[in-house]
Formats: structure tokens, C-alpha cells, sequence
């Protein structure tokens, strides 16, 4: 008789754990819960990059001197909300994990393109304003 849980291709095909148990959630499911927790902060600390490469490397804006900075400075905020965030979120994942509860839906794809967007108009608005000057 075959182990409850193991199939004979070498996977787990458990589920999380029962809610009443307090358990270690699969390790793959653990690592899958920190890759994305570290990607988020790849895409975090290439937010804060681009902010700094903005900020000083830019050439300034003909007519509008204070374009990088508009432009650069909510990159590096998102930067490190992202960052943040991310690490909340891998917490909260990782505790339903052990729970053995639905996983918490996550807030950083809203907040990132509602923010990158809001950038490229801000970015538009800028160029406009130089070129009209």
C-alpha cells in the first residue's frame, strides 16, 4: 500500500495542512512563498535604481529644473514601499501557510501599476512642459 500523500512519480500531492494544525507547511510551498517575496525585491531595488539613475544622471529638463526629481524621487518611494510591502506579505503567506488557511490576496500589483502609470503620465507632463518652454 502506497504512503498517504506520496505519489509514485516522487511528488507530494498534499495540500496545505488542516486548519487546526499549526505545522510547517510543504518546503515547497515555503520556498515558493520566499522566490516571490524576493522577486518582489528585485523589482524594488530596480524602482530604487531607476529613481537614482533619474535623479543624477538625467540631463536636466530644458525649462523645467525640477523634472528629475518628480520623476526620480516617487520611483525611489516605491522602491522601498515595494520592498516593504513584500516582506508583510511574505509574513502573512507564510502564516496561512501554517494555518493551513486560503492565501491572503496581495496589494503590490494594484499599488505598482497605479503608481508606474501615474510616473508615465507625470513623465509625459513633463516632456510637454519642456518642450513648450
Amino acid at each position: 500500500m502506497e504512503e498517504r500523500g506520496s505519489a509514485r512519480d516522487g511528488h507530494d500531492d498534499r495540500g496545505p495542512a488542516p486548519a487546526d494544525a499549526d505545522t510547517e507547511p510543504d518546503a515547497r510551498y515555503t520556498l515558493a512563498n520566499e522566490r516571490t517575496f524576493l522577486a518582489w525585491n528585485r523589482t524594488a531595488l530596480a524602482l530604487v535604481v531607476a529613481g537614482l539613475g533619474i535623479v543624477q544622471l538625467l540631463p536636466p529638463f530644458p525649462g523645467v529644473p525640477w523634472g528629475r526629481h518628480v520623476l526620480g524621487v516617487p520611483l525611489i518611494v516605491l522602491g522601498a514601499t515595494v520592498s516593504v510591502a513584500s516582506y508583510l506579505e511574505w509574513q502573512r503567506t507564510q502564516a496561512a501557510l501554517r494555518r493551513g488557511a486560503p492565501l491572503p490576496r496581495s496589494v503590490l500589483p494594484r499599488v505598482l501599476v497605479a503608481t508606474i502609470a501615474g510616473i508615465a503620465v507625470l513623465s509625459a507632463v513633463v516632456l510637454l512642459v519642456s518642450a513648450v518652454r
